[in-house]
């Protein structure tokens, strides 16, 4: 399985969440799973590709080509896929990942989280034969309600087609998250 890991290349003020990322990323590959992410080194994003490849998993970054060579080549990976544009970064992790997984993030992390949503919302008009994918968001301490919550007011002010609320789920421990997903 292709698990699409979104999170920032931030470090984070509360240290267990870069733990935690670590964490996720080794769960991947004891999982026998491979990593799709953004492709960076530092913050969130290098935590979780390093879990990975420590346990001796498989780490594929997406990066645009508008990073510098000297950043592209510095990435410790697998396989580098390079793209043109941010938005086609989103395209490639979507169309090549079975899952997602968010941890706390910035404003790109949210962007591709309401992108995998609306490729789950739309899938179905573009093909028939299409299946949601599993969107999980990893929840400590909260991070995610806000946005959970403005999700269920889409909702009960009519703005879902299909009448139910995306299927995505906030999850408090990343032992949980494996649980669920792998």
């Amino acid at each position: 399985m292709n698990i699409s890991v979104f999170c920032g290349s931030s470090k984070p003020r509360n240290e267990q969440i870069a733990v935690a990322a670590r964490e996720l990323g080794r769960h991947v590959a004891l999982g026998g799973h491979t990593l799709l992410y953004g492709g960076s080194n530092l913050g969130l994003m290098g935590q979780v590709s390093s879990g990975t490849l420590e346990a001796g998993g498989t780490v594929i970054a997406v990066i645009p080509t508008f990073f510098s060579e000297e950043i592209i080549n510095s990435q410790k990976v697998s396989q580098i896929v390079r793209v043109g544009s941010m938005a086609e970064r989103k395209e490639y992790l979507i169309a090549h990942s079975d899952a997602f997984v968010a941890l706390p993030g910035g404003i790109g992390t949210l962007d591709e989280v309401l992108e995998a949503m609306v490729s789950n919302q739309l899938g179905p008009l573009r093909d028939a034969s299409h299946r949601d994918k599993p969107v999980i968001l990893y929840n400590p301490d909260g991070f995610w309600q806000p946005f959970l919550q403005q999700i269920d007011l889409m909702g009960q002010h009519g703005f879902f087609r299909s009448g139910k609320r995306p299927d995505i789920r906030a999850i408090d421990t990343i032992e949980q998250i494996v649980n669920n997903l792998f």
